[in-house]
Order: C-alpha cells, then sequence, then structure tokens
C-alpha cells in the first residue's frame, strides 16, 4: 500500500514539469550563465556586462552574430544564435542599466598607471567616449589582458579602431598585464 502512495505520488508529479516553459524566460538569462544575472561574471574569462554602454552591448551582440567578432572556440557565436532579433534591445537594456562593477584592488607599483597614461588608453575610453567605446575601468583584468593581446596578434579585428590598438600593443607583453590590474582597479565614478 505504501508502494502504490510513493508511486502514484510521483506520477503525478511528472505533469508539473511538463509545463515547464523555457521561452518564458527573459533572453538575458541566457547571458547569465556566463555574465552573472547582473551582468558581473564570476571569472576574468567573461566581461562584466553591468552598467555598459547600450551601443557597445549591441555593437558587440550584432558582431557575433553576423561573424565579424569571434572569440575562442566560437562559444558566444552560438550562443548569440539563441537570441531573436526582438531578444536584443532587452538584454541590451538589461545589462547596461545595472549598477557597473566593483573596482579591483589598486596594483602595488605605478607601471600600469604609466602605461596607461602614455598610450592615452583614457584619450578614447574615459568618462566622456563616443557610446560605441566601452567602458573599461572596473572590467575583469585578465579579460582586459586577453582583449589588449587579440588586437595586438589581429585576432579582434572587427572594430573600426582594431588597427590602433594594434599598433599600441605591437611591442607590449608585460606592460598589458599591468595596463590591464590598472584599469581593472579604477572606478567607472573617477573618470575611467
Amino acid at each position: 500500500m505504501k508502494l502504490a502512495v510513493v508511486l502514484g505520488a510521483a506520477l503525478c508529479a511528472v505533469p508539473a514539469f511538463a509545463d515547464f516553459d523555457a521561452d518564458s524566460y527573459p533572453a538575458y538569462e541566457t547571458c547569465a550563465l556566463c555574465h552573472g544575472l547582473e551582468g558581473q561574471s564570476r571569472t576574468g574569462k567573461f566581461p562584466h556586462l553591468a552598467g555598459q554602454k547600450p551601443a557597445y552591448i549591441e555593437a558587440q551582440l550584432t558582431a557575433f552574430l553576423g561573424g565579424l567578432r569571434t572569440n575562442d572556440g566560437g562559444q558566444m557565436a552560438s550562443i548569440v544564435t539563441e537570441l531573436s532579433p526582438e531578444d536584443i534591445p532587452v538584454v541590451v537594456q538589461w545589462f547596461s542599466q545595472q549598477p557597473p562593477p566593483s573596482p579591483a584592488p589598486a596594483p602595488v607599483d605605478e607601471t600600469g598607471a604609466q602605461l596607461v597614461a602614455s598610450a592615452g588608453c583614457l584619450d578614447c575610453h574615459g568618462a566622456q567616449s563616443a557610446p560605441n567605446v566601452p567602458h573599461i575601468a572596473a572590467q575583469h583584468s585578465r579579460y582586459l589582458a586577453k582583449q589588449m593581446r587579440d588586437f595586438r596578434d589581429g585576432l579582434r579585428s572587427h572594430s573600426p579602431f582594431a588597427e590602433d590598438h594594434q599598433i599600441a600593443f605591437s611591442t607590449m607583453e608585460d606592460g598589458i598585464d599591468q595596463i590591464a590590474a590598472y584599469l581593472a582597479s579604477r572606478s567607472r565614478d573617477s573618470g575611467q
């Protein structure tokens, strides 16, 4: 008798799963798997999207969708195909309206700050930068360093500024990590 009650209860629970509708979840939850629900990723492999400029987020999604931008293993090119054209504004609005990430601890030396100043990074990426130029302050240093190396090595070429970045980083190796650590330690409130 007890076995029949347990089996009956288990069978009654199954139809509840039949009503599950993955399409009822907001589109940004697809992105949240890597970038975090509030746009703050837990690992430097994936960038923080929280508080990023809407035009920049949209441009990157469009570049991945169109095959103009690629990344390691093609995971972004693959995942963005799950977004419909109507989903993109939802994703952009969600992440751009989240509070920006907190900065990382400041590096112990000033080399990164000096390299940023001499390279003029904040001339373009500062507080008054164009809508299609990303915030780089308080971004994961590992992610920033990877992107700088990709620009340097010609692996990230879809941007109209790709050649400028390639030239700026062409002679750098260790300096890239120091620049990334410094930028990651900057608050977006500090003018980038």
